[in-house]
């Protein structure tokens, strides 16, 4: 694996965490609810729909990097229940060294890749699974598939829901066969986005929120609408209608799963 960089951000007690010259992260030690990439804002927004502030959550983030959203739910929810699979060892070590995780965060990093690490914790009746998981550039094909969004059913409680950033391009072939793996399994598929990526004007995250609460698309729109440069959410016959015909991937299934270079 690269070696990892971490670099001086814009502001002070910021960092920026770089993989293989791809921007992986950004912590900020100072204010760790500051959610710096526009992707990991709107998983922010997934992670305040779901529990109210101060309300400890069962989370499994699928991909560490920098540890942005572990400090996210342990400064805005403590007492939760954390568990990051990361295999890169080398890159959680010196996250742990040059921006150490706060005391008693209650973070666990496993080193383990994602699909093994999941199989690992069924029923571990998690409120959220958080999958930012990039192998050069691109979603491991073993998280993507119908037996992988399965296997997540297992880890999650019955009332959780999945997250899953999944960076693509015009015409969003990765997209919609997730969104076609997904829509059987669960009741709710809710799409987030900027509006330029979803125009198809340029590759971007293209965010899948999954599970059973379908007032969490509602919830995420009013979130939405709420920034200076609002992104959009799709639910109920517009996912299907921008993001239909898709097909599901399976484990054995050729080749790798399309897609774009994640940007955070």
């Amino acid at each position: 694996m690269p070696d990892p960089e971490i670099v001086e951000g814009d502001r002070a007690g910021s960092w920026l965490v770089r993989l293989d010259g791809r921007d992986q992260s950004v912590v900020d030690l100072l204010d760790p609810t500051r959610l710096a990439f526009d992707y990991v804002r709107r998983t922010g927004d997934v992670i305040d729909a779901a529990a109210a502030p101060g309300d400890p959550l069962r989370v499994v983030h699928v991909g560490g990097a920098g540890l942005t959203l572990p400090r996210y739910v342990a400064t805005t929810r403590p007492r939760s229940w954390q568990v990051v699979l990361e295999p890169d060892e080398a890159l959680t070590a010196r996250v742990r060294e040059e921006l150490p995780l706060p005391r008693r965060s209650g973070v666990r990093v496993r080193p383990v890749a994602g699909r093994p690490g999941l199989e690992a914790l069924r029923g571990a009746g998690a409120d959220l699974v958080l999958v930012d998981a990039y192998d050069a550039g691109e979603v491991p094909a073993d998280l993507v598939t119908a037996e992988a969004l399965a296997v997540v059913l297992e880890v999650l409680a019955p009332t959780g829901t999945l997250v899953a950033n999944l960076s693509d391009t015009a015409p969003f072939t990765l997209v919609r066969d997730v969104v076609a793996a997904a829509s059987p399994l669960v009741e709710h598929v809710v799409l987030g986005a900027e509006p330029a990526t979803l125009k198809g004007r340029r590759g971007g995250n293209v965010l899948l929120v999954a599970g059973p609460d379908g007032s969490l698309g509602d919830a995420l729109r009013r979130r939405a609408a709420s920034y200076a440069a609002p992104y959009r959410v799709l639910v109920g016959r517009e996912v299907s209608d921008a993001f239909g015909g898709g097909a599901p991937r399976h484990d054995a299934d050729p080749g790798p799963p399309g897609g774009v270079d994640s940007a955070g």
